[in-house]
């Protein structure tokens, strides 16, 4: 860092650099236009003094983002067509600036100037005339009081910023994160399948499927903006599924693309759907593999029309269906059709879950997701009570769906004991515990163990020697 109060000194250094800057012809830089030909916006920001930034004659490297652009900290700067940062008269020179600065708002450390709009989160705020400093209030769905509150409290996880939650609301992340529409009662009155533990039989503290079932438990998916994770849940538990039932012969990781633009009856692709009509597509039609149908993606457009079935099957007798198109993706040329068997609805009983998991594979659990779930970093989840005493706009739930893929119990600093449920979500592998989460056991937590399904994968004798 350089600093030099001389005057003299500086305008014979500046007068050296524009001699060479005339020899080396005009670039990019010295076309551009000035920063500051109608004053200085951002005069109180601090730029080269917050980098404890001043450089001799011409350096291009010393510089800073500024409002959309480029400012310099060289002496360089300081010429007619000025290209300086706010502070770099007063920081660098100790003199004031030869501009007038453009009257503004105050927030945080940085000033606005008047009549301009910008975004702090979810919410967009503008600087009146009058300097005044107003924001829309929406709930954000990344909350930095919320995430403080829960990390001060003793609630058995921990709270944090996921960045691809950053700038949505809080009504965004209800409408476009989840997607799972609830079952109708017809549905949930469906008769359960009791299992029942042998004589002396007791179930181990802790089960992960990967770890009975190794290179056939497939990672987290990530639906994006996409309201599908009917869809995702469904493909995922169905691909764990088909692996596990065909010994690894299969292995497939199941499109979810394929039942969110093939499966519309009373389905409403990235807009939501059930979980009833997702597991009838895959026992009567199928679905191919994320490589063959991967996943289009989906931008917070409600309105926005999902995109054209492109994969369609025929039946091949036995209840066995076969691909009638190509792959969509150019690069994939296997267009093998998946199927299960009807799913079926387990008890609500914690080991009855407990023991379907550990012999059978991953499950498929409904699960209603609050407003605080968004920040969820790590521990062990539970519903916290700290939004309680705001507005009722700050207290969102809306239905999702998961998978259950084992259990265990840690016990807290402070000596209480927790049973957990493992389970992968659908928000990407940055999310919580590498895409996963660990929720209370036992207590129909969120309502995950209100209703849970199981599914066998669809496997003959030709499949066994499928590669």
């Amino acid at each position: 860092m350089w600093r030099c109060p001389l005057g003299l000194l500086l305008l014979l250094l500046l007068a050296g650099e524009l001699t060479l800057g005339a020899r080396r012809g005009r670039g990019r830089r010295e076309l551009a236009p000035g920063l500051h030909l109608r004053g200085i916006r951002d005069a109180g920001g601090r730029y080269c003094g917050g980098q404890d930034l001043c450089c001799r004659g011409r350096a291009d490297d010393c510089a800073l983002p500024y409002l959309g652009a480029t400012c310099y900290c060289d002496l360089f700067c300081n010429r007619t067509v000025s290209d300086c940062c706010p502070d770099f008269w007063d920081f660098c020179l100790g003199v004031p600036p030869p501009f007038p600065p453009i009257p503004g708002c105050t927030h945080g450390s940085r000033i606005y100037p008047i009549l301009g709009t910008y975004w702090d989160n979810c919410n967009r705020c503008t600087c009146q005339e009058q300097g005044q400093w107003e924001c829309d209030q929406e709930p954000c769905l990344v909350d930095e009081d919320m995430i403080n509150a829960i990390n001060r409290g003793n609630y058995g996880w921990r709270a944090g910023n996921h960045s691809a939650f950053w700038g949505m609301t809080l009504d965004e992340g209800i409408r476009y994160r989840l997607g799972t529409i609830r079952p109708s009662s017809s549905v949930t009155n469906m008769n359960e399948i009791h299992t029942v533990l042998g004589p002396g039989e007791v179930l181990p503290m802790a089960f992960e499927a990967s770890e009975k079932w190794p290179n056939l438990i497939h990672g987290p998916l990530d639906q994006g903006n996409c309201a599908g994770s009917w869809a995702f849940s469904t493909a995922a538990v169905a691909s764990d599924r088909v692996s596990i039932h065909s010994l690894g012969h299969m292995a497939p990781v199941l499109s979810p693309q394929n039942l969110l633009s093939c499966n519309t009856h009373n389905q409403q692709g990235c807009r939501g759907g059930r979980l009833d009509g997702a597991w009838w597509f895959l026992r009567r039609r199928g679905v191919v593999s994320d490589h063959c149908y991967p996943f289009m993606g989906s931008e917070r457009d409600e309105a926005g029309p999902a995109p054209r079935c492109m994969m369609h099957s025929r039946a091949m007798g036995r209840g066995k269906r076969q691909a009638t198109a190509r792959c969509p993706s150019s690069h994939v040329h296997a267009n093998d059709i998946y199927q299960v068997t009807p799913a079926y609805r387990l008890g609500s009983s914690e080991k009855e879950i407990m023991k379907e998991l550990m012999e059978n594979g991953p499950v498929q659990a409904l699960m209603e997701v609050h407003e605080d779930f968004f920040l969820y970093q790590g521990g062990i989840y539970s519903h916290t009570p700290v939004s309680l005493g705001r507005p009722e706009r700050y207290r969102r739930h809306g239905t999702h769906s998961v998978k259950i893929t084992g259990w265990g119990q840690e016990t807290l600093p402070d000596g209480r004991t927790l049973k957990y449920w493992t389970a992968a979500n659908s928000w990407g592998p940055a999310w919580g515990e590498r895409g996963h989460f660990r929720i209370v056991r036992g207590a129909n937590e969120c309502d995950i163990e209100s209703f849970v399904l199981g599914v066998w994968g669809r496997v003959g004798m030709e499949d066994m020697a499928h590669r």
